[in-house]
């Protein structure tokens, strides 16, 4: 009895009880180290991603917004294409320049004249434009897969490390034969703070992805509106030489 007593109090006693955040990571099982340095990682990249996104989203909408109004504000086309062209750096003056890029090459070749011609024209400036707005969209939507892999594989990584680390707590308490709550409280600990840092990465990466998916949605349903309705203009242009 007196030898059980004296090795609980051991124990005890060589069970440290700081709990806080580095001791956890500190004394953590070096399988639960590398699951933690990963989460950590894994946030803080898609921490970076998100701001990232969220200053070129800012930056790439206002740029759109000052486009459309020189667009829509009555002046000449090739104006237009000579002021922003060379210089398109957003991708609603990309979609306008490639458009407008066709549009002279194939004016330079007489190609828009005669009917036999314009049908042709059309095609090529649709073509043009639906292969910039997709080329600009995997632009902007670059590393949002990485967003939702964090986000929906970071939890179940994190799951393994609280495993891993209670099976090296019940491990280290069927060894050394004691139950007390200063032997048993930190390994517990320790293992679901791995779970904690899972958590801490996959939430902000599942909220960016969907706001992200969102505005990128509703920023593409507007290039294609706009190549629409530039399309239009340029397609009655076209039968006004026609005829």
């Amino acid at each position: 009895m007196e030898q059980s007593a004296v090795t609980a109090t051991a124990l005890a006693g060589s069970v440290s009880g700081d709990l806080s955040i580095w001791a956890l990571v500190i004394r953590a099982d070096i399988i639960v180290q590398i699951v933690m340095a990963m989460l950590v990682g894994a946030s803080i990249w898609c921490w970076a991603i998100i701001v990232d996104k969220t200053r070129k989203l800012r930056v790439v909408q206002k740029a759109a917004a000052e486009f459309e109004e020189s667009f829509w504000a009555g002046g000449s086309l090739e104006d237009l294409y000579d002021r922003v062209g060379p210089k398109a750096d957003h991708p609603m003056a990309v979609l306008f320049a490639s458009a407008m890029r066709e549009w002279r090459r194939s004016d330079a070749r007489g190609l828009t004249r005669g009917k036999e011609f314009t049908a042709g024209l059309r095609e090529r400036i649709g073509q043009v434009m639906r292969l910039t707005i997709a080329r600009e969209m995997d632009r902007l939507e670059r590393y949002l897969g990485f967003l939702a892999t964090v986000g929906s594989t970071a939890p179940f990584i994190g799951l393994f490390g609280t495993v891993w680390g209670i099976m090296n707590s019940f491990q280290s308490i069927a060894a050394s034969r004691n139950t007390s709550l200063a032997v048993v409280a930190p390994g517990i600990a320790e293992a679901l703070f791995a779970t904690a840092l899972g958590l801490i990465a996959a939430i902000p990466a599942v909220v960016a992805f969907n706001k992200f998916s969102n505005d990128l949605a509703r920023f593409a349903n507007r290039m294609e509106t706009f190549a629409g309705e530039f399309a239009a203009i340029m397609s009655r242009q076209l039968d006004e030489r026609a005829t």
